[in-house]
Formats: C-alpha cells, structure tokens, sequence
C-alpha cells in the first residue's frame, strides 16, 4: 500500500444530495477511505444534516451531485466559488438508503471511472 498522501496533496471530494441522510453521506464513507482523497458531504435543502456551505465549496476540489437539481441549486447558491471546479451529476436517484449495496457499487464505478481510479 502507498503511503498516505499529506492532506494538502489528497484530492478533495464534495458529495452533495438533498438532505444528506442517504446518498451523498454513503459516498463520503465509501471515498474518505481512500488514501489519495479526502471526502465531505452535504445537503442542498435547509433540513440537510450539513447544508452544503461556502467553505464545503471552497474547500472541494471536485464536486459530484446526485442529481441535476443539485447541480443547478449549488451554482444558484455559489456562482462565483464554483467558476473553476468541475461538477459531476451522477444522476442517482432519491431510492436508496444508507450504504445500500446497489448504491455504493453505483458510487464505486461512477466516482472511480470518473476519476480514473478503477
């Protein structure tokens, strides 16, 4: 196994869902794992766990929403912050719970293909 990268050299992972209960809170288990990323999530509704904050999103180096509404509500919310940061909309559906086997194997090959990591 590689050494663990110095936090400033780790790819930073933003995860964002509706109410980070289910989805994004899976991916950020599943990915803060890995030892070249680091991972955070959060929520686009004011009842989310964490709301999704200027500092989540100036803090990310990439950001993957589970939907399209995500998408369109972060760059409402933080035009200027997110003029430089890719988005990716895996488009994953509001169905599953918790660390959902279906899920995190969704979350597994969508995030790793994007990111070149499987």
């Amino acid at each position: 196994m590689p050494p663990k990268k110095d936090d400033r050299t780790r790819l930073k992972l933003l995860f964002v869902c509706s109410r980070n209960q289910w989805r994004s809170p899976t991916a950020e288990q599943i990915w803060r794992k890995h030892p070249l990323l680091q991972a955070r999530s959060g929520g686009t509704s004011p009842n989310a766990r964490h709301t999704v904050s200027e500092d989540d999103v100036h803090w990310a180096d990439v950001i993957f929403v589970m939907e399209q509404k995500h998408k369109s509500r972060l760059v409402a919310g933080f035009t200027r912050l997110l003029a430089d940061k890719p988005i990716h909309v895996l488009d994953i559906p509001d169905e599953y719970k918790y660390m959902d086997p279906e899920l995190v194997e969704m979350l597994e090959q969508s995030v790793g293909h994007l990111l070149g990591l499987k």
